[in-house]
C-alpha cells in the first residue's frame, strides 16, 4: 500500500497539472459514472492529502475521496492521452495532462462534512503543516500496544506505513516491541520530527530513502540496494542481510498484520 509521502506526492501533482481548470471528468469502468457526469467540465479548486487520502475539490460540487488502499495506481502524464481502457475507474483530462485511476479501495465523490468526518477519524498526519504531534501522544503514552503496531494505526498517526515504521524505529534505536507506555516523550517529539523530514524527502524524491549520508552505498563502499521497492534503507526488506551498523543479521516477524523488520542488536529494549 503507497504511504502517505505518494500521496501527498499525488496531490501535489494534481495541483501542478489541473489546478484552478476546467476538467474533462469520465469513468470507462462505469463505477463512477454518475458523479464524473455532475464534475465534468467543472474546475479543480484544490487538491489535499491526509494520511493515506487523497482529496480533489471541485468547490460547491464537493471532493473526489480516493483511497488507493493494496491495488490502486495512478497514471499521470502529458497529452494527448492513450485511450482509456475498461479498468479506469476515474480519468480526468485538460488540454496538457491526464490522470487514470485503476484499483482503488475507495473512490467517491463526497462533501464536505463527509470530508470533515474523514480527517476527524485520522491521526494527524507529519505532512500536514499544523498537524499536532500531541494528539499522537496521548494515546500513545497511555497504550500497552507495541510501538510499532501503533505507528501503523491510522487513528493514532497518520500516513506512516510499513516502511516508514521499520526505518524510523532503527533510526531512533528503539525496540519495536516496545509497549507505548514506555516510549519516552522526548523519544516520541524525535520519531515525529524524523518523520515529518524523511517523508518530505520521500514527496520531493518520489520514493524513500532513509539511510544517512554515512550509510550511503558511496560512503560504506557497498553495492546499492536492489528492490522493487526502491531506494536506501536500513532494515526493510533486508531479513537475515547483515545490518548497515553492527552487522548482525536483519530479522523479521509478523506484527500487526504487516511483516517487521528491526536490528536485534541496534534496537534492544
Amino acid at each position: 500500500m503507497p504511504e502517505g509521502h505518494t500521496i501527498h506526492r499525488l496531490a501535489q501533482d494534481h495541483r501542478e497539472r489541473l489546478l484552478d481548470r476546467p476538467v474533462l471528468v469520465a469513468s470507462p469502468q462505469g463505477r463512477f459514472a454518475d458523479s464524473a457526469a455532475l464534475l465534468n467540465d467543472q474546475v479543480m479548486t484544490d487538491a489535499e492529502a491526509h494520511g493515506k487520502h487523497l482529496f480533489l475539490g471541485f468547490g460547491p460540487l464537493g471532493w473526489i475521496h480516493i483511497h488507493l488502499g493494496l491495488f490502486g495506481k495512478v497514471d499521470l502524464g502529458d497529452t494527448p492521452a492513450p485511450p482509456p481502457t475498461d479498468t479506469v475507474r476515474l480519468r480526468l483530462l485538460d488540454a496538457d495532462s491526464y490522470v487514470d485511476l485503476r484499483g482503488p479501495t475507495t473512490c467517491a465523490l463526497i462533501t464536505d462534512a463527509e470530508k470533515a468526518a474523514i480527517h476527524d477519524r485520522l491521526g494527524p498526519d507529519p505532512l500536514r503543516t499544523g498537524d499536532d504531534p500531541d494528539r499522537a501522544w496521548q494515546r500513545i503514552y497511555r497504550s500497552r500496544t507495541t510501538v510499532a503496531a501503533l505507528l501503523l494505526d491510522q487513528k493514532v498517526i497518520a500516513g506512516v506505513g510499513n516502511v516508514y515504521r521499520a526505518e524510523v524505529l532503527f533510526r531512533h534505536g528503539i525496540d519495536p516491541y516496545r509497549a507505548g507506555r514506555d516510549l519516552t516523550r522526548r523519544e516520541w517529539d524525535a520519531i515525529w520530527a524524523d518523520l515529518a523530514g524523511l517523508m518530505r524527502e520521500g514527496v520531493r524524491n518520489n520514493r524513500i530513502d532513509t539511510v544517512r549520508q554515512e550509510h550511503t552505498p558511496e560512503e560504506m563502499g557497498r553495492e546499492p540496494r536492489v528492490d522493487d521497492h526502491g531506494g536506501e534503507v536500513y532494515v526493510y526488506r533486508r531479513a537475515a542481510m547483515p545490518c548497515h551498523i553492527c552487522g548482525t543479521g536483519i530479522r523479521t516477524a509478523g506484527l500487526a498484520a504487516r511483516n517487521l523488520f528491526w536490528c536485534p542488536t541496534c534496537q534492544q529494549r
